[in-house]
């Protein structure tokens, strides 16, 4: 049913259970393919008001409670472990991206240095082998090397969350998911008699049940940086409460009349200016990549590949040259809402290669943060937010 050639029949592995269908069924498929299934649960310490348990989140005591019944009904043993120590790091690191002007990733984080980075940990401690999550992504590992892949599901695929991943952590990593789409994954779960087979999918941050981090912000007293929207000549076209309630390549919400739409260029907390522009203005022709991770490849000082910006984006095709830890990425065709603080994920077709995150970035209307350093950075979201 579901096979790792690089582990002997019968392994133990653990299974990473958020209490959702996808753990859930990747749990069943593990176990049903012959592998030693341990269960086990992140507590992130994240208190949620009664009226948020309905909301699509992860790791509750809802989630919890879940995990541990479909572990049961697996006969699973089941571990809940607190890590709410790491979860206090990821959301202080959050909320301090916010207030320098960028835009955080928490879920490539919570990839690397929880899932596959403290579980692996754990897996140890059990005598595990390896960790298994419901990611939709797909893994193999060849001559010793790991090749990274697309899911099957193009509308679920979760690859880009692992462009951060070290490689000898994701060796010890199953996706049982993979080659599934999501309604197959839902049938399975009915078929299996899973109580989370009509559960809805967690949103993207689990300690942001609102979906809103701007009430993050706000609960947490989080100092805000006032001052002046101004357009890329410098022109005074309004005032706001806080850089942290902007994003670049958002367009709604700014409150300026203008009879033309308008973005969010660059956000520059250190001076209170919130610059905005035209949609040409907001495309990036290029952009600064650190912290580069290779997976499965010995990179070449220069590399012609498709680069994805962010979350559910098409990749653009681009040229990435390498400078040490850093990398230059100048696309063939600009783009909108580049986003320092994201991740840079790169591509050759559907293999994922590796990745980094984003510092710097050059766009149309304002070349590398006119009138600010080069590291001067941007806070993004969706385009047309």
């Amino acid at each position: 049913m579901f096979s790792a050639p690089h582990l002997t029949p019968g392994s133990r592995v653990v299974a990473a259970m958020s209490g959702g269908v996808d753990s859930s069924v990747a749990a069943w498929i593990l176990r049903e393919s012959g592998f030693e299934v341990l269960g086990l649960f992140m507590r992130n310490g994240v208190k949620l008001d009664p009226a948020e348990a309905h909301k699509k989140s992860c790791c509750s005591l809802t989630d919890a409670r879940d995990a541990r019944m479909v572990s049961a009904f697996l006969g699973l043993p089941f571990q809940a472990v607190d890590l709410s120590g790491e979860f206090g790091g990821l959301i202080e690191h959050f909320v301090s991206e916010y207030q320098r002007g960028r835009t955080p990733n928490p879920c490539a984080i919570c990839n690397r240095d929880l899932k596959m980075g403290r579980l692996l940990d754990f897996a140890e401690d059990l005598d595990a082998v390896a960790v298994a999550t419901g990611h939709y992504a797909r893994l193999e590992v060849l001559d010793g090397r790991v090749h990274l892949y697309r899911g099957v599901d193009t509308n679920k695929d979760q690859s880009y969350q692992l462009f951060s991943v070290p490689e000898a952590q994701l060796a010890r990593t199953l996706f049982p998911l993979g080659d599934l789409e999501k309604p197959k994954v839902r049938e399975m779960a009915r078929h299996a008699g899973l109580r989370t087979s009509q559960k809805a999918d967690s949103q993207e941050v689990c300690f942001v049940p609102s979906n809103n981090y701007r009430e993050l912000l706000e609960q947490r007293g989080t100092p805000l940086h006032p001052g002046l929207i101004v357009d890329s000549q410098g022109k005074q076209l309004g005032t706001h409460e806080g850089t942290e309630h902007f994003t670049i390549g958002q367009r709604r919400g700014l409150r300026i009349a203008s009879g033309r739409p308008l973005y969010v260029l660059e956000i520059l907390p250190a001076e209170g200016l919130v610059i905005i522009g035209d949609r040409e203005e907001c495309k990036a022709t290029s952009m600064v990549v650190e912290d580069l991770n290779w997976i499965g490849i010995e990179p070449g000082l220069e590399i012609e590949c498709s680069v994805q910006h962010r979350y559910h984006c098409t990749p653009a095709k681009a040229v990435v040259r390498r400078e040490g830890e850093r990398a230059q990425v100048d696309f063939l065709e600009p783009q909108m809402s580049v986003t320092p603080g994201q991740g840079a994920a790169f591509y050759w077709q559907d293999r994922l290669i590796g990745g980094g995150w984003i510092a710097s970035t050059t766009r149309m209307g304002i070349a590398a943060a006119e009138g600010s350093s080069e590291e001067s950075v941007a806070a993004p979201a969706q385009e047309g937010q």
